[in-house]
């Protein structure tokens, strides 16, 4: 036990160090992965946490999640896991509490049914007074069985529309802090959003890119809001496949994409969008409506390099008057030229 405690603490004062150093915010997630990486149980993660710190200077938070995802997160129970483990028991609950209900509810149906069978014969046999006397008594009994089978449920239902409302609640939490986009299983909005403030608060050489699908609009209104997502997904997977060296790309929106570039200049940060420009144009993706082989899909690209008195809006600014002036010169371009 002791030994165990100092290997703790040995460990504590070595992880946190390391995620001030590279930027990293000090949450239960993030200490769990940096905390594994200083206890070196794990060599790959390690190796990769080491590429990603070389690359970028620091580590981002986009980073960090994924490293958590892939290595700590699949030994443990996830807050989606937590969320389909509590909807499944509730539900289980109120299904076993509707079925006693309903069978407790039929059973008295029989019963109210043989009452009303044995009250016929007061008249007809000229029963006692205390032989109806028993089978009204029987008759209450009966009725406050029901109808505490009755209120028990209702309650239920109450504690579950109560819960139903946390879960949701929780849901909305959870998915707000998801940092990968639905449709790619690129970075989103909100991981850029993250990473390029972290890659902001250390003095490096960075470029943008931002790309966008040309005609996007009459690709969806020719071949069909599917066909428009699969574009979506082929370029997503193009652009994934070529992010080396610490490159990396996110949904930004709709047809639009981001490519963040550490220490690189705007002159490889050129090359490496015109790259991504020929691969997207050698596309071929097929329309599952028609079976057609759709060959006409491009995109246009706009390029800026981090100055000195450059913030992220004003990066992410000049990228985009790239981005349009390549579309107003007839897109399927990068600029600057």
């Amino acid at each position: 036990m002791t030994d165990e405690f100092k290997k703790s603490t040995d460990n504590l004062k070595k992880a946190v160090p390391l995620m001030m150093k590279n930027m990293v915010a000090t949450t239960p997630a993030n200490y769990a992965l940096w905390y594994t990486y200083v206890d070196n149980t794990l060599p790959e993660m390690n190796a990769q946490i080491d590429n990603i710190v070389a690359q970028n200077g620091v580590c981002p938070p986009s980073a960090n999640e994924q490293m958590y995802q892939q290595y700590i997160a699949s030994k443990a129970e996830t807050s989606i896991n937590d969320l389909k483990s509590n909807l499944e028991v509730l539900v289980g609950e109120i299904s076993c509490s509707m079925t006693d209900t309903l069978t407790d509810t039929s059973v008295f149906s029989s019963l109210i049914d043989k009452s009303f069978n044995d009250l016929e014969r007061v008249e007809r046999d000229n029963l006692s007074i205390e032989e109806v006397m028993t089978i009204i008594r029987k008759l209450i009994a009966d009725s406050r069985q029901i109808r505490h089978s009755t209120s028990f449920l209702h309650n239920q239902l109450n504690t579950a529309t109560e819960e139903i409302t946390r879960l949701k609640d929780q849901l909305a939490e959870v998915q707000k802090d998801a940092l990968f986009d639905s449709l790619t299983t690129l970075y989103n909005r909100r991981a850029f959003d993250r990473d390029i403030q972290t890659l902001f608060e250390i003095d490096q050489p960075m470029c943008l890119i931002v790309a966008d699908i040309d005609h996007f609009k009459k690709l969806n209104d020719t071949y069909g809001h599917l066909f428009g997502d699969s574009v979506i997904r082929a370029i997503a997977k193009r652009l994934q496949s070529s992010c080396r060296e610490g490159i990396n790309a996110y949904r930004f929106g709709g047809e639009e994409f981001i490519l963040l570039v550490p220490q690189k200049s705007l002159r490889i940060a050129r090359q490496f969008a015109e790259s991504q420009r020929r691969s997207i144009e050698k596309l071929n993706i097929k329309d599952r409506r028609t079976g057609e082989q759709v060959s006409s899909v491009t995109a246009s690209f706009g390029v800026a390099e981090r100055q000195p008195q450059d913030n992220p809006t004003s990066l992410l600014e000049r990228a985009d008057k790239m981005l349009y002036e390549a579309k107003n010169l007839g897109r399927n371009r990068v600029m600057p030229l």
